[in-house]
């Protein structure tokens, strides 16, 4: 996919890298060197969100940050399977691909979901994780403004026509007003109605009762949670977030209580984007715990 970067040329100083899904181009970045630190986004952002941890870390770490499909740079195929276990799965072929271990997740929205969900198929391979206001854990919770998005055909008017999804969180997400160049990289890979096919379908595959499709998968995410309670864990979260707000913090605490956690008070959703100068001293602190250097 080929998109106008001119307006946030500099931000994202990255050389694009793909593997093959089948028909389909799976887009990431490999950044640096050392211990990996694999970053996963949500919906609706892209790997983007994470490049002031790149330009932070990579001196140190190995910065893989892939583009679910249908998001960023990868491709945005109209007929796919956009559900929980398709984006494991991916997940699970680029990891493969690239023989990575000794992992640090290091995940945000649905990334948490997606994350864990590696994690739990290849929990040897998980050193430690880093976690932004997030979930990989069943819940009734869903703020109203989301829910009426999986309302059949007036969600895709909503998400799909006029691009209140992702134009909309750019405002409301951040609670530090975003620079023209910054909302403009946001928004970027969502440039059409077809464009904006995985922003939709994300938000359709929420499960919110059993007969979701991705209900059992993210049941069974829950129920292995507590395995990786003797890994090192780092909580960092926006207290302003109107979507993962203190009961998924609190949720969290449950399953790691030994976490270090930070809450920022004045950050939203998009906690990174928000704080990643105090975040990025935070994560060196914490990641740098059992290096040999």
């Amino acid at each position: 996919m080929v998109i106008d970067v001119s307006e946030f040329k500099g931000l994202y100083p990255f050389a694009s890298k793909a593997i093959r899904l089948g028909a389909y181009r799976y887009h990431y970045l490999d950044e640096g060197s050392g211990e990996t630190l694999l970053m996963l986004h949500g919906n609706p952002t892209w790997s983007f969100y994470y490049r002031n941890l790149i330009l932070g870390l990579k001196s140190r770490f190995r910065c893989i940050v892939p583009d679910h499909i249908g998001c960023g740079l990868s491709d945005k195929p109209q007929e796919y399977n956009y559900t929980l276990s398709q984006h494991i799965e991916n997940l699970e072929t680029l990891c493969e691909q690239l023989s990575l271990k000794d992992i640090t997740l290091v995940l945000h929205d649905w990334g948490g979901a997606i994350g864990m969900g590696y994690a739990v198929r290849h929990p040897k391979k998980i050193k430690r994780l880093v976690l932004f206001n997030t979930a990989a854990f069943l819940s009734n919770r869903i703020p109203f403004s989301i829910n009426i998005c999986r309302i059949p055909v007036l969600g895709s008017i909503a998400i799909r026509c006029l691009n209140a999804f992702a134009g909309l969180a750019v405002i409301r997400a951040c609670k530090h007003p975003m620079a023209a160049k910054v909302r403009a990289g946001f928004l970027a890979p969502y440039d059409s109605y077809s464009n904006r096919i995985a922003n939709l379908r994300f938000v359709q595959d929420i499960p919110m009762n059993p007969k979701a499709p991705s209900y059992p998968v993210l049941q069974t995410i829950q129920s292995q949670l507590r395995q990786f309670r003797d890994r090192p864990v780092l909580i960092v979260w926006g207290k302003q977030d109107f979507c993962f707000d203190d009961h998924f913090l609190s949720r969290w605490r449950e399953y790691f209580p030994d976490a270090e956690v930070h809450e920022i008070p004045d950050a939203g959703h998009y906690v990174v984007e928000d704080a990643y100068e105090r975040i990025i001293p935070w994560m060196e602190k914490f990641l740098a715990v059992d290096q040999n250097t």
